[in-house]
């Protein structure tokens, strides 16, 4: 076996699941789950007639690059979206992947030298955990930069000494951040860049919470975004990734991209040729029609934002959450250790919410996570408004 699996974690969900082993909530109480960041809203109709009108299709092999017409969409959708005063080129700098988890893990594994010494992979404390298996499976060493409210819940990228950015290949960054919900600006971004250009490492973009936001008229900018308005035409060392499953409701579909420097992604295109991993031509045609339309995504939006106003409104007086910045994350601060309060909320109201130490580790004796609960407002409206009120009483 490769001796490397056993540096994974368990997985945040698997230390929740045994945190509430053996409590047995109230019968009378409909249990509300609060804890994973699985969309609720029901999927576009109109890309599950698509999906349901293109299954013929499924008697064909498809190809690991995609169609033309599936690229394009996506890149048609980036410019706009982004503004990109440099087009990305749908031929050479987009590949579709399946979901952004698989591509997120696949991204390290192909551009890792494991014949550095030393290879980093750096990422934000607290983290999404696909980060860290990809960088322990991948022979390098994850470096954790700790998201406090002291920093605005971002890394400090003036903390790394010139040595870390030396030995780093690749860094990780999610804006809006999960867990919570913190946008990079343009101006973090281009320094952020401008560090990859100099010591020639990779950034990897999750942005699968970008098109959930409060202000229509501010959408978060993004990595791209940033290059472009540094005059960098060929997005050097810089990738994004993108997914339907929150911005349309379709986590089941499976249906994401990667898009950015071409030479990066013709070498991932190589990597997954071998890999496996083509997306079904019905998938495919699915998407382009998610990816050529805004009104449901909009839609969506004014969904969140009704929740986080019930919420935000229900709990100012006691846990006293923040509106992120984006994202459905709530990221709130507990009066009590976070486990503890996950338990007793699950024990006295059948509310399920995550403790923020599951989602981090400990770094010069601070587990940056450690005293949060992660919140995700993805159930219906009702649910989210009956989910405060039980915690008002429970706090109460």
């Amino acid at each position: 076996m490769n001796p490397d699996l056993a540096k994974l974690h368990p997985y945040p969900f698997e230390k929740l699941r045994q945190l509430k082993q053996n409590i047995d909530p109230p019968a009378h109480l409909e249990h509300i789950a609060l804890s994973i960041g699985e969309p609720k809203h029901p999927a576009p109709h109109f890309v599950t007639e698509n999906l349901i009108a293109h299954t013929h299709l499924l008697s064909t092999y498809p190809a690991t690059k995609g169609t033309d017409l599936l690229r394009q969409a996506i890149a048609d959708w980036l410019n706009q979206r982004f503004k990109l005063t440099t087009p990305i080129d749908a031929e050479n700098q987009v590949l579709p992947v399946n979901g952004t988890r698989e591509a997120l893990f696949a991204i390290a594994q192909c551009v890792i030298d494991t014949a550095n010494t030393n290879p980093l992979i750096m990422m934000p404390n607290p983290f999404y955990q696909i980060y860290e298996g990809a960088a322990l499976l991948a022979g390098a060493q994850p470096c954790y930069m700790n998201c406090t409210a002291e920093n605005d819940f971002l890394p400090d990228l003036d903390s790394i000494t010139d040595q870390q950015w030396q030995d780093c290949q690749m860094v990780y960054i999610c804006t809006p951040g999960n867990p919570s919900g913190a946008v990079m600006s343009l101006e973090y971004l281009q320094q952020l860049i401008t560090l990859a250009q100099r010591f020639n490492f990779i950034i990897a973009s999750d942005e699968c919470y970008s098109e959930i936001y409060f202000d229509e008229d501010h959408p978060p900018p993004g990595l791209l975004t940033a290059a472009d308005a540094l005059g960098l035409d060929n997005y050097r060392n810089c990738l994004v990734f993108h997914s339907l499953s929150k911005r349309s409701n379709l986590p089941g579909l499976r249906s994401g991209f990667v898009a950015g420097d071409a030479h990066i992604i013709e070498q991932f295109l190589l990597y997954r040729t071998y890999h496996g991993c083509a997306m079904p031509p019905a998938t495919q045609s699915a998407s382009i029609a998610a990816w050529r339309d805004e009104h449901h995504v909009v839609e969506n939006r004014e969904q969140y934002r009704k929740k986080f106003d019930a919420v935000i409104s229900a709990l100012s007086d006691t846990l006293r959450p923040v509106r992120p910045d984006a994202g459905f994350y709530c990221w709130i601060k507990t009066p009590n250790i976070d486990t503890e309060f996950t338990q007793q909320l699950f024990a006295q109201q059948n509310i399920t919410v995550l403790p923020g130490q599951y989602l981090s580790r400990s770094v010069d004796g601070i587990n940056p996570g450690q005293g949060y609960i992660r919140m995700a407002l993805v159930a219906p409206l009702d649910e989210c408004q009956d989910a405060a009120s039980r915690i008002k009483q429970f706090l109460s």
